[in-house]
């Protein structure tokens, strides 16, 4: 049974939240900045295969088995944009990202500023891994014109969750705790599919 796992992933906020949700399994999660491995180019055009790019990267460069996730913001009305270029869409970071979707939606109607998060998981036993397999999750929700919020990273203080999946509640993804959050999120998701097909798929 694998114990040991590197995270493919240089993301302070991702490995905040892998570790988290890792934290009640007997798995050793492993960032890959421990292991001094780069970052792979994300040169797919879509969620899976740019995770799958991560994850044989880092199994190529550790030789071991590698998880990885490629995860952002679809908005509707953009088309589907920020989409797999979320972390990069400004060039400048976080703070300057969220002003560009500001910008990108100033004059769309509150109703028209439908969105969500969505994660695709890759999970590799080595670096020639046939069959990678590959989880995927999303939370639904839309954009709201100001920042709200402390928790999170990212998009989370300008991502107003759907309602109905918090009990009717109105909270951006940065006001709900790290607890609901892994519950109802994108990346909570696909980790739970994961953990739940994982013993199968090693055997």
């Amino acid at each position: 049974m694998i114990d040991k796992i590197v995270l493919a992933s240089s993301n302070k906020g991702k490995l905040k939240e892998f570790g988290e949700i890792f934290a009640s399994m007997d798995i050793q999660l492993i960032s890959q900045g421990e292991l001094n491995v780069s970052d792979a180019d994300e040169t797919g055009l879509t969620f899976v295969e740019n995770a799958i790019l991560k994850a044989r990267h880092a199994c190529e460069v550790t030789g071991l088995p590698a998880l990885a996730d490629d995860s952002g913001l679809e908005v509707d009305v953009l088309q589907g944009a920020p989409g797999i270029y979320s972390s990069r869409y400004s060039g400048e970071g976080d703070a300057a990202n969220n002003q560009k979707l500001f910008k990108e939606l100033d004059g769309v109607a509150t109703d028209k500023r439908s969105a969500r998060f969505r994660c695709a998981l890759v999970f590799m036993r080595h670096a020639k891994d046939p069959t990678p397999l590959i989880c995927q999750g999303t939370l639904e929700g839309s954009i709201i014109d100001t920042l709200r919020g402390n928790e999170g990273f990212g998009y989370d203080p300008l991502f107003l969750v759907a309602p109905e999946l918090i009990d009717g509640r109105s909270l951006t993804s940065a006001e709900i705790s790290s607890v609901e959050k892994h519950r109802i999120s994108h990346r909570g998701k696909a980790v739970a599919e994961f953990i739940t097909k994982i013993e199968n798929y090693l055997r």
